[in-house]
């Protein structure tokens, strides 16, 4: 049995493993998007490539026996630029998008298809868990944003987006009714406390996340009730006090104190409140000359002191200070753990932009024909429980339904990878048609010949292969058969397989075993 080293590591292994096998036994990582257990080595994806006894060229680990006194290196600055740059190449003409443009251009980043699916299904506890993740102020929010998410929408191009706005407005609604209100759980007492200057969106929203995360919040806020300008500066037609009335009780109900008629700088000094609490926020609106400068993870000049939405820059868009606040309470919580705050980076997302006419029929194939609902009195009335159905049926689940769960971004996160470095132009979006549960979408295709290989050593009647040469090579079924058809009884098998999501449960995830003609007959 040899023993090589893998990263300073020595490792005893069969006589007949792989580097990458060694490795995994170990417990070590090596990233690979072409290999799969029981499937031959491929050798296309070239993400495991390591360096062997100081050699300048690196070799595939998923295919290179190891031997007795072998040193690998895994983890160097070399090897590890060699697979950023592989999967760069990968990722160059990747058609699909990681998350839904509409979640992409909301401030506050929310789950909207997520949302329209548990509203379409019926199960509006999970959706207003959805929505509140990341907007504290449904109900506000669903009656006052301009709703910049619906700029981002696929369906926008063809017969109008989605109406995310009213959606949220009508789950956030449906609880206020319920009589039972989501109260979102707060983590465990850290004994930290924290006070918040101004009961606005931000100062809302800074005092919910840090209250979840187990930080005692109080809000200063000189009018005589909480809200800002969602209170004093809208007219009560749009948005009811008894809408924010109701999402600050929820508030209230979590563990938030609010002071009201305090006013900052007279009845109370930041001298005070930063000799009282552990960290300050100052979220003030309409102080246009005196606007507190801070970094990029909202520190102001003042150790423990943080600024965020009006107190900071002039904003009418309540979602965008409520993402801020949302962003601010993150580096408070940093903060008082002694921890050093630093800027929350988007995470990683290929992103195809435009789409062409063609494209855009390939996403709309199956669609809701349902048309863009107006209910009657505009925004003043909201959806009723049919007309949220019908909405949100018309959402197209543009994001991959595996991105929570797709290797290749997972490596791409982890090695720092810019989808874009060698981006020319990519691969025309398709959605080829459904046989039984599962869905194929050649754009998102490597090559990387799992499926093929699966396929092969199953014998499945049908099977799957390779089509054409080059660059315009692709996996098909033989004889004008789907690529269900063609995976056939070992379809579950090569989904868990696909390294990208090339291939999905037609369902979004789940295995919904349908019968299909795999015969091989007509």
């Amino acid at each position: 049995m040899p023993t090589l080293t893998i990263d300073n590591q020595a490792i005893t292994t069969s006589d007949d493993a792989t580097i990458l096998e060694a490795a995994r036994q170990a417990g070590l990582e090596i990233p690979t998007l072409c290999h799969f257990p029981g499937c031959s080595p491929q050798n296309s994806c070239q993400v495991c490539v390591v360096r062997v006894d100081g050699a300048e060229r690196l070799v595939p680990s998923c295919s290179t026996p190891v031997r007795e006194g072998m040193v690998v290196e895994s983890n160097s600055d070399a090897v590890r630029t060699a697979r950023r740059t592989a999967l760069e190449l990968l990722l160059s003409d990747h058609a699909g998008d990681c998350v839904a443009p509409c979640q992409i251009v909301c401030p506050a980043h929310m789950d909207v298809p997520l949302m329209s699916a548990q509203i379409r299904e019926g199960d509006l506890r999970n959706a207003i868990i959805t929505v509140k993740r990341d907007i504290p102020l449904p109900g506000v929010l669903g009656r006052i944003c301009p709703a910049p998410c619906e700029g981002g929408c696929r369906r926008r191009q063809s017969d109008g987006p989605v109406e995310v706005c009213m959606l949220k407005r009508y789950a956030a609604d449906a609880d206020m009714a319920s009589g039972d209100p989501y109260i979102p759980p707060c983590d465990d007492e850290t004994g930290k406390r924290i006070a918040i200057v101004g009961a606005g969106p931000a100062g809302l929203s800074a005092a919910y996340y840090l209250r979840l995360a187990g930080h005692a919040c109080t809000i200063l806020d000189a009018n005589d009730q909480p809200g800002g300008a969602m209170r004093y500066g809208i007219d009560t037609q749009v948005l009811p006090h008894g809408v924010l009335d109701y999402e600050i009780d929820v508030m209230q109900r979590m563990g938030i104190t609010f002071q009201q008629n305090v006013m900052y700088e007279s009845d109370v000094t930041l001298h005070e409140l930063r000799e009282t609490y552990d960290a300050v926020l100052l979220a003030t609106g309409g102080r246009e000359s005196n606007k507190i400068e801070v970094d990029e993870v909202h520190r102001t000049e003042h150790a423990g002191v943080f600024a965020c939405g009006g107190a900071v820059r002039t904003t009418k868009l309540a979602v965008r200070s409520v993402a801020e606040g949302r962003a601010a309470a993150e580096s408070i919580d940093a903060f008082v753990q002694g921890k050093d705050p630093v800027a929350a980076r988007r995470p990683f997302s290929v992103a195809m932009g435009q789409l062409d006419e063609d494209e855009l029929a390939a996403f709309m194939l199956g669609a809701s024909e349902a048309e863009r609902l107006t209910p009657d009195g505009h925004l003043r009335r909201g959806f009723t429980a049919e007309e949220a159905h019908a909405a949100s049926g018309r959402c197209l689940q543009c994001g991959c339904s595996c991105a929570g769960d797709c290797r290749t971004k997972r490596y791409s996160e982890q090695y720092d990878v810019n989808p874009a470095r060698f981006r020319g132009t990519r691969r025309k979006f398709q959605r080829l048609p459904r046989a039984g549960f599962v869905t194929f979408e050649p754009g998102k295709c490597i090559a990387c010949g799992l499926c093929v290989d699966i396929t092969e050593r199953s014998d499945v009647p049908v099977g799957v292969s390779f089509v054409g040469r080059g660059f315009d090579v692709q996996v098909s079924a033989p004889f004008d058969r789907t690529i269900g058809e063609g995976l056939g009884s070992v379809a579950d098998e090569c989904v868990r397989a696909c390294p990208t999501g090339a291939l999905q449960f037609a369902d979004g995830g789940k295995t919904t075993m349908l019968t299909i003609d795999t015969s091989g007959n007509s």
